[in-house]
């Protein structure tokens, strides 16, 4: 008996957010698509946090369900709380974010793949890619199996060569006890794939019946849910939530981290990985921001049917019984028992300056990658790299051109674009400050930034297509309608603008002008509008946002028509940087380094200055 061999269009290599949304988009594009998994049981796992969004991570989901991906859908089935964060700060910042029953969340994933047509789902360890002359041919697994496919889209997470931590104790397996994957980056480094060790935390699960909520503030959802996909039927979210809680660390937590800080395998030099800034474990916390007396501690739920309860906040990598003690001194936590211990893992993944924007590798053509493997953290960071490895894996073998979205259309195009041009020291995580351009990439208004590119690849139907064309049409007539409709001075108007403590009127003003006001917007004018049409709640809130931050909006599209300008100014494949006189060298270096496909690119990769950029335009006759 010989080799398996098998032929397939596209091989996913990893089944977690990633791989999902990856070998869910390339199936439905009608290519033949396999997903490798370790475990067929760990699909769509959340081996983290149980939740979806989250500041900046809410548009993000929001983005992929406009691009035609599953996160958003699968959340608004499995979710039991949900609430709109930063709702008094503006809508540029407004983010959903839901609690998940992690368990549901995974089945209900899995459930759709295993019904997606031309999409196979294999439980096996993927050890080799097979490449010549720079092509990727197929892929290899453990048992000697041949995968031959015309693209892969590699999404290994966190298991490559994983190590989960605590105190001395070090155990190689994956995040939850799962099996690691030992073979995969030797053929990656023996294919010349630059490969390097990051980090990240997990903190404790404790059983919700020893725990004293009475000493804690309950936090609910919001009384209307607001579902993450466009295509959910907003009143079928309308469920009943379950409650996190909030608590607090103390200068007693403290005082027993700092005195075991030595036991720390972070301080001790036993973990050589990278962590992650924005998401530090507790002993980081303690002793990075020494002037802080307390640090919030959540309480989450896992599930609607489990007692299994996340202890947000306090990730952690110290031992056991220094664990024990540590919980023991948050207020409610006095007794609580702990299900399982926190830890950290240790994994490899790759620079992901070695990729282009379409996340293909540059010196491996047909292989992408997407997710925590590219040193990214979070399972939307993953989700939606993996939407866009799997389609561009499929417009390749298509013969088709690649999706890439740029900075000033999307956060993904953010995220992407941060991953390939800058240099990345630690697991990159998304958040709004890293948009320029954010008042315009609101997560109010990602299908009308994505929809049509979710319809031009092909994952977005064409009734889904026309309704958005008639939102569109809908916003911009009746903010037309509201800018030329004037209102009088007559005593009815005057008395409506002082019950909304408003300036009664000295002269006629448009509907819109009233909208602009601070206190005032379009919801709470309808009495002063007797002609308004009925409209969608979803197409009102958009007419009242472009009105009222109109001025804002418009300086913000005349900086992206500057930045578009830059992006389109190509760079040649083969341009010879050290050619380029009056480049200064470490300009040279960089330039060589990333290979930037246009000034733009060009532009953020640090150590690249203004004046480089000026030289290199005059080179290129731009």
């Amino acid at each position: 008996m010989g080799v398996m061999e098998e032929y397939v269009d596209i091989a996913v290599i990893g089944a977690g957010h990633a791989g999902c949304e990856a070998a869910l988009s390339a199936a439905r594009l009608g290519l033949e698509t396999i997903i490798f998994t370790v475990s067929v049981d760990s699909i769509a796992m959340m081996p983290c946090n149980p939740n979806i969004g989250g500041t900046s991570k809410g548009h993000l989901v929001r983005e992929i369900d406009a691009l035609g991906g599953e996160m958003g859908k699968n959340i608004d089935k499995t979710f039991i709380q949900s609430k709109m964060l930063n709702q008094s700060k503006g809508p540029a910042v407004h983010s959903l974010r839901a609690q998940a029953d992690k368990r549901a969340y995974s089945q209900s994933m899995r459930e759709v793949l295993e019904n997606t047509d031309h999409l196979t789902i294999r439980q096996a360890e993927v050890s080799e890619i097979c490449v010549e002359n720079g092509v990727l041919t197929g892929v290899k697994t453990v048992s000697g199996a041949i995968y031959h496919c015309k693209a892969a889209v590699l999404c290994t997470g966190v298991y490559l060569n994983a190590r989960c931590i605590y105190g001395d104790v070090s155990t190689y397996t994956g995040p939850n006890g799962l099996q690691a994957a030992t073979h995969l980056t030797d053929s990656l480094k023996a294919n010349g794939v630059e490969m390097v060790r990051f980090k990240t935390g997990t903190p404790a699960r404790v059983d919700k019946r020893s725990i004293d909520f009475s000493k804690m503030e309950e936090q609910f959802g919001d009384e209307r849910v607001v579902p993450f996909s466009f295509s959910t039927d907003p009143e079928s979210v309308q469920i009943p939530q379950e409650s996190c809680w909030l608590t607090y660390t103390n200068e007693k937590t403290h005082q027993i981290i700092r005195e075991n800080l030595d036991r720390s395998p972070l301080y001790s030099g036993m973990i050589e990985g990278t962590g992650p800034r924005y998401c530090p474990s507790i002993e980081d916390k303690v002793v990075k921001f020494a002037d802080k007396n307390r640090h919030q501690v959540f309480l989450e739920p896992e599930g609607r049917y489990t007692n299994e309860m996340y202890v947000g906040g306090m990730s952690s990598s110290l031992p056991e019984d220094v664990q024990i003690a540590m919980y023991h001194t948050v207020p409610g936590l006095e007794h609580a028992k702990i299900v399982r211990n926190a830890y950290a893992i240790e994994y490899d993944c790759i620079n992901p300056r070695q990729l282009l924007p379409s996340l293909e590798f540059k010196a491996i053509r047909g292989l992408f990658s997407g997710g925590q493997f590219n040193g990214s953290s979070g399972y939307e960071e993953a989700a939606a790299q993996g939407l866009i490895a799997g389609i561009n894996a499929a417009m390749k073998v298509k013969g088709k051109e690649m999706l890439i979205l740029d900075r000033s259309e999307s956060y993904i195009g953010v995220l992407i674009d941060d991953l390939v041009t800058k240099e990345n020291h630690e697991p990159y995580r998304m958040m709004t400050s890293r948009a320029e351009y954010r008042l315009l990439l609101r997560q109010d208004n990602a299908d009308l930034r994505l929809r049509k590119y979710g319809y031009q690849v092909g994952l977005i139907s064409q009734e889904q297509y026309d309704a958005l064309l008639l939102k569109e049409k809908q916003i911009e007539e009746e903010i037309g309608r509201v800018e030329h409709t004037y209102v009088g001075t007559t005593s009815r108007i005057n008395e409506l603008l002082e019950q909304l403590h408003s300036t009664p009127l000295q002269g006629g003003s448009s509907l819109g002008e009233l909208i602009r006001r601070p206190e005032l917007n379009y919801q709470v004018l309808e009495e002063a509008d007797p002609n308004r049409p009925q409209l969608p709640e979803d197409v009102k809130e958009q007419v009242n946002i472009n009105i009222k931050y109109d001025g804002y909006i418009r300086r913000q599209l005349r900086q992206v028509e500057q930045f578009k300008k830059m992006e389109e100014k190509k760079i040649p494949e083969d341009i010879d940087y050290d050619a380029v006189q009056s480049l200064r060298i470490e300009a040279k270096q960089k330039l060589n380094l990333y290979r930037p496909i246009n000034i733009g690119q060009a532009s953020r990769i640090s150590g690249v200055s203004p004046a480089d950029i000026s030289v290199l335009l005059v080179y290129l006759g731009h």
